[in-house]
């Protein structure tokens, strides 16, 4: 059975999202039946590769909150991830363009390191701040995980599994999903949000049993997720 994840890299739902599907997936009879496979999803396409300034303060811009509002939401972030194992450092996180590290990704899987590819990425992004849209950081990532670098560096510095990337964002528009994490399983059943492992474990339980065209089992209106406009709270 084959789950698939529309995420970026950037989104700090979707490492959430990541640790609660482990979390199900631990408990889950037939995990070592289960392939994970991470499809590409840019929360906002036209950033520039390094975004310069301040985390908060660019939040509560471009949100249109006040930067104590904005410091707020990303304790409130904080606090969430830290219940599920993991330890943001959101004022440090050097956002940018995510287009490479999702090409990085797909380089990842064909090593069958996709999956730790993406768990590097992530760490870096929110726990390291580590700039997510400089290529050299990228290359050093890759590296880190077992990825020949100069291989990493060919692939980042021309146009390899940029297609790949492409055609994940058409399917998730074909899909109608909007905001990330989205898993679907098996193309059964569509999970919309970083929703509890409870949730995620009752899901993988049905489609193990379900051939049906897929439904969405539960919204982002109850679980943390990100889309073009903003990251829920």
């Amino acid at each position: 059975m084959k789950v698939e994840i529309w995420s970026d890299v950037v989104c700090p739902w979707c490492y959430i999202g990541k640790r609660r599907l482990e979390t199900a997936l631990a408990g889950f009879a037939h995990r070592e039946q289960i392939e994970v496979v991470w499809r590409s999803f840019e929360l906002d396409p036209n950033a520039p590769r390094v975004q310069e300034g301040d985390p908060a303060t660019r939040l509560a811009s471009k949100y249109g909150m006040s930067r104590q509002q904005a410091i707020a939401a990303q304790d409130h972030l904080t606090s969430v991830a830290r219940d599920d194992g993991l330890e943001f450092h959101l004022a440090t996180a050097q956002s940018g363009n995510s287009f490479d590290a999702h090409r990085l990704v797909h380089l990842a899987a064909e090593y069958g390191l996709g999956d730790q590819m993406k768990e590097r990425l992530f760490s870096a992004y929110l726990v390291e701040g580590q700039a997510i849209g400089d290529l050299d950081t990228l290359i050093c990532l890759a590296g880190e995980v077992g990825i020949d670098e100069t291989r990493a560096n060919d692939v980042l510095r021309g146009d390899e599994y940029a297609a790949q990337v492409r055609a994940d964002e058409a399917e998730a528009r074909d899909f109608g999903i909007s905001g990330v994490p989205f898993f679907v399983i098996d193309r059964t059943y569509g999970i919309s949000g970083a929703q509890p492992a409870e949730t995620l474990a009752d899901a993988l339980a049905k489609a193990w049993e379900s051939t049906e065209p897929l439904a969405r089992v539960a919204t982002g209106s109850e679980a943390g997720a990100c889309d073009r406009d903003q990251c829920a709270r």
